[in-house]
C-alpha cells in the first residue's frame, strides 16, 4: 500500500492527523492530533479531544470561547510550513513542471536534488502508486528532512520511492539503465554537470526539466542543452501568482504577490543518432572565456543552508514523521 493511501483526505479526524487551525485574527497554526493533546496559544487552550471525532471544515472553541476552523491541511499548505533546510519549490512552480514536464501515473522519474522534499510529495502524487521516483541529495541533512516531511504528510514513506546520497551524475547510471527513464527534473546549483548522465537515462522523447534561481544559471544551462546535440531546443518560463483582494465592490490586487522564485528550462531528449533541424536565428549567440567564468557555482553567490540549520529541521521533520506513524518521541538528548 503506497503512502498515500495510508493518508486519508475526507472523514472525521482521528488521532495522528494533521489539522490546519485558522484562528479568530486568520492566524493559521498546524497540529499534529493526539488523545488527551492540549494546543495553547496566549488566549486559552484547544483540546485535541474536541476535534477528533468531528468531520473536515468543522469549527471548534477553546477554553475562552475563541473560534476555530478546522481544516485538514492541503498540500500546498504543507509544503509552505514545513520544516527545510533547504530553499523548496513553491507550489506555483511545482504545478507547472508537473505540466510542463507531463508527468502521469505510472512514470519513472528521477529528480535532484530533492532538498527538503516539497517537489518530491508533488512528484509522488502526480506518478501514483504504480509509478516510481528514484531522487538524489548530496547531502545526508537534507535526505533527512527530506524523508520525515514526506512520511510527516502522507503516513509512511512510500514504497516506489527510493533517495540515494549522492551526485547524480555520478550515481543515476548504477540506479536505472539508459532509456529506461521517462523525465527528469534537476533542482540544483549547476544542472548542466548531469546534462550527459540525464541524456543516457532518458528515453527517446523523455522531458528534461531544470529549475534555478539565477539569469546566469538559466543562460549556461541553455547552452549546455543545446551543447549536447542530445535534446531539443531548450523553452524558458517563470511562473507569477497575483492574488486579488474581492470584498463587495472593494475588487483590486493585492498589495503582496509571490513574484519571482525560479526559472523552468525545459527539453525532449531526441533519438539516438537524431539531428536536430537547426533553427533560423537572426543573430548567432556567443560568449567568451569571461562568460564562462561568470556562470561558474561560485561566481552565482547563491547562498548555502549551514549544516547547524539542516540538522535542526531534520530533527523537526522526522518528529513530525513519527507523530503521524503514531511512534513515541525519543528521549531528549538522543540522536
Amino acid at each position: 500500500m503506497s503512502g498515500d493511501a495510508q493518508r486519508r483526505p475526507n472523514g472525521p479526524f482521528r488521532a495522528g492527523d494533521r489539522v490546519q487551525l485558522t484562528g479568530p485574527r486568520g492566524r493559521l497554526n498546524t497540529i499534529t492530533l493526539e488523545t488527551g493533546g492540549e494546543f495553547h496559544t496566549h488566549r486559552g487552550i484547544l483540546l485535541h479531544d474536541t476535534i477528533i471525532g468531528l468531520p473536515d471544515g468543522s469549527v471548534v472553541r477553546n477554553t475562552v470561547d475563541d473560534e476555530y476552523l478546522a481544516l485538514r491541511p492541503l498540500l500546498s499548505d504543507f509544503v509552505m510550513s514545513m520544516p527545510r533546510g533547504a530553499a523548496i519549490v513553491y507550489p506555483k512552480d511545482a504545478a507547472q513542471i508537473l505540466l510542463v514536464g507531463d508527468i502521469f501515473p505510472g512514470a519513472t522519474v528521477v529528480e535532484a536534488g530533492v532538498g527538503s522534499g516539497a517537489l518530491s510529495l508533488t512528484l509522488l502524487r502526480a506518478i501514483g502508486p504504480t509509478g516510481t521516483l528514484l531522487s538524489f541529495e548530496r547531502r545526508e541533512e537534507f535526505a533527512r528532512i527530506a524523508r520525515g516531511n514526506v512520511t510527516a504528510f502522507l503516513g509512511a514513506e512510500p514504497p516506489n520511492w527510493k533517495v540515494c546520497i549522492g551526485d547524480l551524475a555520478d550515481e543515476l547510471a548504477h540506479e536505472a539503465e539508459p532509456g529506461t527513464v521517462d523525465r527528469i527534473v534537476l533542482d540544483m546549483l549547476a544542472p548542466w554537470e548531469c546534462l550527459d548522465a540525464a541524456s543516457t537515462a532518458l528515453a527517446p522523447g523523455g522531458v528534461l526539466l531544470c529549475y534555478v534561481a539565477t539569469v546566469t544559471q538559466l543562460s549556461r544551462v541553455a547552452e549546455s542543452i543545446r551543447a549536447t546535440a542530445a535534446f531539443t531546443d531548450p523553452e524558458s518560463s517563470e511562473t507569477m501568482i497575483r492574488g486579488w483582494h474581492v470584498e463587495g465592490l472593494a475588487v483590486r490586487p493585492d498589495h503582496r504577490m509571490v513574484a519571482h522564485t525560479g526559472f523552468l528550462i525545459a527539453a525532449r531528449r531526441l533519438a539516438p543518432g537524431t539531428v536536430l533541424p537547426e533553427l533560423k536565428r537572426k543573430v548567432k549567440p556567443d560568449y567568451s572565456a569571461e562568460d564562462i567564468e561568470a556562470w561558474t557555482p561560485g561566481a552565482l553567490g547563491q547562498r548555502q543552508s549551514s549544516d547547524k540549520r539542516a540538522r535542526k529541521a531534520a530533527r523537526q521533520a522526522e518528529s513530525g514523521a513519527r507523530r503521524a506513524a503514531g511512534e513515541n518521541e525519543p528521549p531528549a538528548g538522543s540522536a
